[in-house]
């Protein structure tokens, strides 16, 4: 009975507790939800002034976007249509030039309406004085005829004849009154196109400088010392080799202490052996791999100088929108010579020289400068070619689109084409000038003299002739005659006559004099 009760309390007592902590429980939920309510409330309100910021910000956006397209709406607008008022002012305009060109044609047709009816008039007037003229003329005729006929008998001689006999006489008569009028004319003209000629020159001459510096065919190489011989040699001569083979010079190892020539026609090829040289002792390391890669650096290096060289060029004479390969082409001119003169250097002088004489001329100064520069451009094609280097290089320069009158110019500077522009002999005097200065050029002993023995054989041709002589390093030509079979006048036509036949056929620097020398001795003897 007593377990009974206990267990009846246990389970009373349990059942107070459910409920009381079901009761607490209940307590803390409601205020759990009470506190949620709350900052629900808060969170709502939040996002409620967050979304009114937002929607402001993005009402003001698009306001400021909307007034944007506005103004560039109006703008745009206004331009088209003052777009629009400009082509309705040029159509007004054509229209009222089309209106004035109606009426002036209107107004040539009736005027030549007019001409035509007064020639058809005037035409109708002289028909009959035109036959009477005829007719006058005919008669005229017939009595010239009865003339003639009448002379033919008491002179003995036909029309023919006569006229033949008076034209023999007139001809003989001319050429003697020619030949002086010709004389005094060629002197006259020598004598002021010599004075301007002479002035123009000098002062062309005096405003441009330009260094001479005369290029061998060898250069040297230093060393610190000889032992650095063996190195460049190498074993069984295999460094030395593979040099002179990749390089295309000869190197020549000497008993000339601590110096080692390098010899080569071509000097970029030589400048090339030189560098590559300079690199491989510094370095230390020689030996044909080694050769072989700094050969290719090294030639490398020198495409990258030429060029280099070419744009400072054209930069330095001012002459812009040349294209990239021929400027590459005159860059190639420093390492090219021409009888012991730098290529470039002299390729510089005429564009200077050019560009004054033009300037004194009154001619394009920029084009003169141009065609100066680009002269000699055929001595240094990419390609070997049997062309003349001038025709050479008027064919590279028309690859390129240049100017008629620079290809001319360039093409003529030796002659091998007619001259068609005025540039063309501004090139050639100025090449002259910068090539017949002392010290410019070496010539070839050889070929001098030939030069000499082909003017003196070129007069001993004209009948008359007992010598020649070639003086002055072949300025002046003196040829003697004999008295006998040429007069004076004789004289001075061989003198033209050789002249412009030494012009034509011969090259020379600078000018030849030619001096015809006619000698009459009377000698007598008293006894």
């Amino acid at each position: 009975m007593f377990v009974v009760h206990l267990i009846i309390g246990i389970v009373v007592g349990v059942a107070g507790a459910v409920v009381l902590s079901r009761t607490a429980l209940r307590s803390v939920n409601s205020k759990l939800v009470e506190s949620a309510k709350m900052q629900a409330d808060s969170i709502i309100r939040e996002a409620d002034g967050k979304a009114e910021n937002v929607l402001q910000k993005k009402q003001n956006e698009a306001q400021n976007r909307f007034n944007d397209l506005r103004d560039k709406f109006e703008q745009k607008t206004a331009q088209q249509k003052e777009r629009m008022d400009e082509r309705e002012q040029k159509i007004s305009q054509r229209e009222r030039e089309q209106a004035q060109r109606a009426d002036q044609l209107k107004r040539e047709e009736q005027s030549a309406r007019d001409a035509r009816s007064a020639a058809d008039k005037l035409k109708a007037q002289l028909e009959p004085q035109l036959k009477a003229v005829e007719s006058k003329i005919e008669e005229a005729e017939a009595i010239r005829m009865r003339h003639i006929n009448e002379l033919e008998k008491i002179a003995g001689l036909t029309v023919e004849e006569a006229k033949e006999a008076m034209v023999k006489s007139f001809r003989e008569e001319a050429q003697s009154k020619a030949s002086s009028y010709i004389k005094d004319i060629v002197e006259e003209a020598k004598a002021s196109a010599t004075r301007q000629a002479k002035k123009i020159i000098i002062e062309t001459i005096q405003r441009t400088a330009s260094e001479h510096a005369v290029e061998n065919t060898v250069t040297s190489f230093p060393l610190e010392n000889d032992d650095v011989k063996g190195r460049i040699i190498g074993r069984e001569g295999r460094n030395i080799r593979t040099l002179e083979q990749l390089t295309g010079v000869e190197l020549i190892v000497d008993d000339t202490p601590d110096t080692i020539l390098i010899s080569g026609f071509d000097p970029a090829r030589r400048e090339v052996a030189r560098l590559a040289l300079h690199k491989l002792v510094t370095d230390g390391r020689i030996h044909p791999a080694r050769i072989e890669e700094v050969v290719k650096k090294t030639f490398k290096v020198l495409e990258e100088d030429i060029m280099e060289t070419g744009e400072r060029t054209v930069i330095d004479l001012g002459i812009h929108g040349l294209p990239r390969e021929l400027v590459r082409m005159v860059g190639k001119m420093k390492y090219r010579s021409s009888y012991g003169q730098n290529l470039l250097q002299h390729s510089r002088e005429v564009a200077n020289l050019c560009e004054i004489m033009a300037g004194e001329l009154g001619l394009d100064t920029k084009k003169a400068k141009r065609a100066g520069l680009l002269h000699d451009i055929g001595k240094v094609p990419d390609e070997q070619s049997e062309l003349p280097h001038a025709l050479l290089g008027m064919k590279i320069a028309e690859r390129y689109k240049e100017h008629p009158d620079i290809l001319n110019a360039i093409g003529a500077h030796h002659d091998e084409i007619e001259m068609t522009c005025l540039l063309s002999p501004i090139v050639q005097a100025c090449d002259a000038i910068s090539g017949s200065r002392p010290g410019a050029r070496r010539e070839i002993v050889e070929g001098y003299i030939q030069r000499l023995k082909d003017m003196e054989h070129l007069a001993l041709g004209y009948p008359g002739v007992e010598k020649t002589f070639a003086i002055q390093a072949g300025r002046e030509l003196r040829v003697i005659v004999e008295a006998e079979r040429i007069d004076d006048t004789a004289a001075d036509n061989m003198a033209m006559d050789i002249a412009q036949r030494i012009q034509t056929e011969m090259q020379y620097p600078g000018h030849v004099k030619v001096t015809v020398i006619r000698e009459k001795r009377a000698v007598a003897y008293a006894r």
